[in-house]
């Protein structure tokens, strides 16, 4: 099973459709918030690839009648997904490992500050994708994650960069 981990899109659409261009085939899209009035666009984009959908509303989905959070049962894996605002991911991210840990999660995927993170605890992979519109990280490049789950339900995630090489990185469950 292939997912397509992205957020913060901000209502432009052209970076999410050459992320999942580039991740060719999907089973699932989640999008961590900050879509800004565009969720029947994603919808439709992951129905063109046969795809699954979730998205969670982000501090600038203002009106929006989505979720702030959603929980996911994909494969061996529990998945929280949250934009983050609401736990202070920009200060630190005990409040929403915390809320995924209640949730029996062992992968809490997030949004908000615009930057990638992998951060593997012993119980919890903690993810987020970056921006693909308003990147923060020192390369300034869109970014956004693929997790791939194997045959042996093995998770591996893989750091996606628009006009650069990726980076890969796993771990064992």
């Amino acid at each position: 099973m292939k997912i397509l981990i992205v957020s913060d899109t901000h209502g432009r659409l052209d970076h999410l459709e050459e992320a999942a261009d580039k991740t060719e085939e999907f089973d699932y899209l989640i999008h961590c918030g900050d879509v800004e009035g565009q969720e029947e666009e994603v919808r439709d984009l992951a129905l063109d690839f046969d795809a699954g959908c979730t998205i969670v509303r982000g501090n600038n989905d203002w009106g929006s009648d989505l979720n702030r959070s959603e929980i996911l049962n994909l494969g061996p894996y529990r998945i929280f997904v949250a934009h983050g605002h609401e736990y202070g991911v920009s200060s630190g991210l005990e409040p929403l490992k915390k809320a995924a840990a209640e949730r029996s999660c062992n992968v809490a995927a997030f949004g908000h500050i615009h930057r990638p993170v992998l951060e593997e605890g012993e119980d919890l992979t903690v993810l987020n994708p970056g921006s693909l519109t308003f990147p923060r990280q020192g390369n300034r490049k869109p970014s956004y994650i693929v997790m791939e789950i194997t045959q042996k339900g093995q998770a591996l995630y893989t750091v996606n960069y628009l006009g650069m090489e990726r980076e890969r990185r796993s771990w064992f469950w």
